[in-house]
């Protein structure tokens, strides 16, 4: 099907996946040359596979523009889809795709001299290309049973990482706790596979876009409707499934709270948008949403105000910026997509960057508690800068990226008749500038004892914050090239569903 989409037959996988399935299983090869040749190969060799993936990521964009309906449809061996598994690839896919590459590609930079004194840097470096891949299979995926196993894939190493630092007992609980929750949301999210396959027949995205969508509503559909906000709704840490995300990011290593908080959790946000747009029409969900939104906002910026413990106010921040982009996927237009897929990629650089900086602090000083890091700020100027750039972004500070998407967002509810979400957005965001002060005025007052022998952290954790500082700043004041490809992004999933369904059908 050429200039309609490439099929591929065979034992075929996307580059990106390919790539970081492959990085991962060389891994502990790797790692055993390293021990013997007491180099440290294992950081080299993962910076190389997520700097790969990324340039796969380009391929993909550079494919699926040149084909004439912007899809491109991969499958393996057995019956052509929708009769099996397969990746359908559009532009929303490549964008979800080179957020989750960007951030790894830093995560990787930066863990090089995080990790620098752990004796397990082979089995840390193995479970995030692991993680990675599975997150690049949930993006691509053309039918919820091949997302249902990168999910899997996905949590699996996250559940391992977040316990990484057993030494503590407070990582292998925060990780046992995230495991149970996690898990009972899969057991949800199967039974809603099988209640919709019991409807449609099909779990392919564009065959049930073409059976299950526009269905009426009865008490069937709002039992999958309610299965799939929580099996979704877990990871992506939506008010009231939200309760893990506080223990399990602070506990987890800095890189890795900065890809759950970054990415992770809008993964999970994808596959339920994914998901609901393909099996109902949005004036099914428009109204549960929109609460959701509104409580998540809420809830996660006030919880946020109560922390001590500096990445447990971050983790609940989180969840907090969750609700602003669910606002977006209440609205039920492009418009409102478009903020959202925005917001993605401006929280993945500006949350990953502020956990990033925040654990460059916490690997100085060795605590995260706020009270006791007074004055940290002027023996650390360029980690402090970093969180002060992440901060204003987070909170939607004109002259950065995240102003942007919020605008968007808030403008964006307006115009579908949900105006109190945009009241609600702007007042939890001024509430969100109480902490995020509270944090700057701590480390930028006098210095005590205990902090004034901190000094600024390495060079590459540094640097690998300040190109994200960089980012916001640079696409706060010049946001076209990547509102652009959020802009393809939305549409992809509105205006491209005949395209998508007809690709396969």
């Amino acid at each position: 099907m050429v200039g309609q989409g490439i099929i591929s037959q065979g034992l075929q996988l996307p580059l990106p996946i390919l790539i970081t399935l492959l990085g991962g299983m060389a891994t502990p090869f790797i790692g055993l040359i390293s021990e013997k040749m007491r180099l440290r190969l294992t950081d080299a060799w993962m910076v190389l596979v997520s700097a790969l993936s990324l340039y796969g990521v380009y391929t993909l964009y550079d494919q699926v523009s040149k084909t004439a309906n912007h899809v491109l449809l991969i499958y393996s061996w057995g019956q052509t889809p929708p009769f099996s598994g397969c990746f359908e690839i559009d532009m929303l896919g490549v964008y979800m795709a080179f957020s989750i590459g960007l951030l790894s590609l830093l995560v990787s930079v930066y863990s090089i001299s995080y990790m620098e004194h752990e004796s397990r840097v082979t089995e840390f470096n193995t479970l995030v290309i692991f993680m990675v891949s599975g997150m690049y299979g949930i993006v691509m995926s053309g039918d919820l049973f091949t997302l249902f196993v990168f999910w899997e894939l996905m949590g699996l190493a996250s559940y391992v990482l977040v316990s990484f630092l057993k030494r503590n007992w407070g990582p292998i609980e925060a990780g046992f706790k995230y495991l149970v929750m996690s898990a009972t949301a899969g057991a949800f999210l199967l039974l809603s596979m099988a209640l919709i396959y019991g409807m449609a027949g099909t779990l392919n995205f564009a065959a049930l876009a073409s059976t299950l969508r526009g269905a009426p509503m009865t008490p069937w559909t709002i039992l999958i409707f309610a299965t799939l906000i929580v099996g979704f709704g877990v990871k992506s840490a939506i008010v009231p499934l939200h309760t893990w995300l506080p223990d399990a990011h602070p506990e987890a290593p800095s890189p890795i709270s900065a890809l759950l908080s970054g990415i992770v959790i809008e993964t999970g946000l994808y596959a339920l948008t994914r998901v609901l747009y393909i099996a109902f029409e949005p004036g099914f969900f428009k109204v549960p949403i929109a609460a959701l939104a509104l409580v998540t906002m809420t809830v996660g910026n006030l919880l946020a105000l109560r922390q001590d413990d500096l990445k447990r106010m971050l983790a609940y921040s989180s969840i907090g910026q969750v609700g602003y982009m669910l606002i977006g996927i209440s609205t039920g237009m492009t418009y409102g997509l478009l903020g959202t897929f925005l917001h993605i990629f401006n929280h993945s650089l500006m949350k990953g960057m502020a956990f990033l900086s925040v654990g460059s602090i916490v690997h100085e000083t060795g605590t995260r508690d706020i009270n006791k890091l007074k004055g940290v700020g002027r023996m650390m100027p360029w980690t402090t800068l970093s969180i002060f750039v992440a901060f204003m972004g987070l909170g939607g500070v004109p002259g950065t990226s995240g102003f942007i998407s919020k605008f968007i967002l808030f403008n964006a509810s307006m115009g579908a008749g949900l105006s109190i979400l945009a009241l609600a957005g702007v007042l939890n965001s001024t509430l969100s500038m109480a902490y995020y002060l509270r944090v700057l005025i701590a480390l930028l007052s006098k210095r005590t004892e205990e902090t004034i022998e901190a000094k600024e952290a390495p060079i590459l954790m540094v640097g690998v914050a300040m190109v994200m500082a960089v980012l916001i700043i640079v696409l706060g004041f010049y946001p076209s090239p990547i509102v652009g490809i959020a802009s393809d992004a939305s549409k992809s999933l509105i205006e491209g569903l005949t395209n998508y369904i007809g690709a396969v059908l």
